[in-house]
């Protein structure tokens, strides 16, 4: 393998062009995400690696093991510019949500096992691609113990199984807060999936658990308190985006203090409203 050397200032809450250009990573980090990059299942192939090198300027090792290839040419890129400035370029460049557009599958799984290595260096991937700042964990069980913690607690409270599955250490090995987020956005994948709506946030609960009758009702709203149900469920659907899923989505999250209590709870009301979901059907609209 290359050889490597470097220095790691200390990280700032917030990740700027200043960052980019004075920061390195550490050896294990470039390796870890070099392993996550060119994983031999969900990683990248071997035409997109060379195009991604030559679109991030960086030399191409040529066609050897694909990990091996992005973690020399990371080496090679950063011990010559002194600056982590082109792996990182090769890093949003791989992981443009876009470019996956006709097998969509890929993104998630490498964007889990990209975010797992990115961790280690205060660094995450939205959902969107883009490179934002983050708790930093120092050991890989960290993450696992944090998963099966949490997993188990989650099992003995009995809930919905489409919420355990976002109980996993990849998921976590930046603290909950990733885990509850992604939990958050499933509830509104399941009423697209339901009604085939496009919409998202509270434009898509209102129209699906809003107007008379709603396309998705909980009850047979023939009573007021039935009614008044329906309304409180669209109300709690309504208010766990618009807590979870607006503000926070969009700022880092080293601005959330998350506790394993917190994601818990957070959790469990999650798993409530898929039950409620479950058991929803559509009234005839006449």
């Amino acid at each position: 393998m290359a050889l490597f050397t470097s220095t790691v200032p200390e990280w700032t809450a917030h990740f700027s062009i200043m960052d980019e250009k004075m920061a390195l990573f550490s050896q294990d980090q470039l390796e870890a995400i070099a392993n996550a990059l060119g994983d031999t299942d969900t990683g990248l192939t071997g035409p997109e690696i060379e195009l991604f090198l030559a679109s991030a300027k960086m030399n191409d090792p040529g066609k050897i093991t694909k990990r091996i290839r992005i973690y020399n040419a990371f080496v090679e890129s950063q011990n010559t510019k002194r600056n982590r400035t082109h792996v990182l370029e090769f890093i949003r460049l791989a992981m443009k949500p876009a470019r996956y557009s006709r097998s969509p599958e890929r993104f998630e799984p490498m964007r889990a096992l990209v975010n797992q290595a990115l961790a280690f260096a205060s660094l995450m991937l939205d959902q969107a691609g883009n490179l934002i700042s983050a708790e930093a964990v120092q050991t890989l069980p960290e993450a696992q113990r944090r998963a099966r913690d949490l997993r188990a607690d989650m099992e003995n409270r009995g809930v919905h199984p489409d919420v355990l599955r976002f109980c996993r250490s990849e998921l976590l090995a930046d603290n909950y807060f990733h885990a509850v987020q992604e939990a958050v956005k499933s509830v509104a994948a399941k009423m697209r999936e339901r009604t085939g709506l496009t919409d998202d946030g509270a434009p898509l609960v209102d129209r699906v658990l809003g107007g008379d009758p709603p396309l998705l009702a909980i009850n047979p709203r023939s009573t007021v308190s039935e009614k008044s149900e329906q309304s409180g469920f669209a109300n709690l659907v309504r208010g766990t985006f618009g807590m979870f899923r607006n503000p926070v989505a969009h700022e880092a999250r080293i601005h959330w203090n998350m506790t394993k209590n917190d994601a818990e709870d957070l959790l469990t009301i999650v798993s409530l409203i898929h039950r409620r979901l479950d058991k929803a059907y559509m009234p005839p609209r006449l």
